[in-house]
């Protein structure tokens, strides 16, 4: 058998309006994380993010926590930082972003939590064409043992239990619920998967500015499940004005990013987590990303 090394496509889910009905569905609450699979092969841990860039070396804490699954199994699930009682994106972000002399003294400010939702690889066997129910009860083997930090989702095939943690859990920042037919296969680069969030808008985190300091014409932000970064749509006078009064703080760097209808450009990078801007995205094939408001970053031990 040939093990499964990264990087690897990722399954991913299609937004719909109502939670699927009828039988054969199994629910997950979706966190408000980063995605990343994990390795753990014969000679250590391999983090992936889902573009496929290797992030191993920005969680130590994680790292030394999966020391301890078996050798030869592969995990998908989100990457999550709880500050005062909730999941902090923000909090996320600035773990995802820091410097290899920084991730020691951040994964100790800024523990991160693994909420793990899928097995694709045990004992170094390739498991992502076994039905979901299937990996699930592999999933639950190889981590009861284990605890915090790496734990699984909580799953239900219970819709009115699913329905009661989308009205619930908010307040711990779990954004939405994902449904997964039981019998299907995990399919990498397919929207196979329902995601059903509970608002139509996103908190992202800025990450840089394309533009003047004092008044930005678009902010590039992070948004969560995805470590690529979005450019948004061009800031209206109110937002350009509040953006520049919020003291944005240039980064070394010149990074590039795609902007929808501007194509590759070069933006300032910002250390992400002081600015929080609430966003409304499209679905087309490639969105836009709208400023709604802004506010002020990390909650709690920031």
């Amino acid at each position: 058998m040939t093990p499964l090394r990264p990087p690897l496509k990722v399954a991913l889910a299609q937004s719909v309006r109502e939670l699927p009905t009828g039988p054969g569905w199994g629910y997950e609450p979706k966190f408000d994380g980063h995605r990343m699979l994990v390795f753990r092969t014969a000679d250590g841990v391999v983090l992936q993010a889902r573009s496929g860039r290797i992030v191993t070396a920005a969680f130590p804490d994680l790292v030394e926590a999966a020391l301890a699954l078996p050798a030869g199994c592969v995990l998908d699930g989100e990457v999550v930082v709880w500050t005062g009682g909730r999941t902090d994106f923000a909090a996320v972000q600035r773990r995802a972003a820091a410097t290899p002399a920084r991730a020691a003294l951040l994964a100790r400010r800024l523990p991160a939590s693994y909420a793990a939702f899928d097995v694709l690889s045990v004992a170094d066997e390739d498991i992502r064409r076994l039905p979901y129910e299937t990996r699930r009860a592999h999933l639950l083997t190889l981590l009861s043992p284990l605890g915090p930090p790496l734990q699984p989702v909580p799953a239900t095939t219970d819709r009115r239990t699913a329905l009661t943690w989308y009205e619930t859990l908010p307040a711990s920042g779990v954004e939405g619920l994902v449904a997964k037919r039981l019998d299907s296969p995990y399919r990498p680069g397919t929207r196979a998967w329902r995601k059903l969030r509970h608002t139509d808008t996103w908190e992202a985190v800025v990450v840089g500015y394309v533009g003047p300091p004092r008044r930005p014409t678009a902010l590039v932000l992070a948004l969560p499940g995805d470590d690529a970064v979005a450019v948004s749509s061009p800031l209206g006078p109110a937002l350009r004005a509040e953006a520049g009064r919020a003291g944005l703080r240039p980064s070394p760097g010149t990074p590039t990013a795609i902007a929808p209808g501007w194509g590759e450009i070069t933006y300032v990078p910002v250390e992400p987590g002081h600015l929080l801007a609430e966003v409304e995205r499209g679905t087309v094939r490639h969105p836009v990303t709208t400023v709604l408001r802004l506010r002020g970053g990390l909650r709690g031990n920031g």
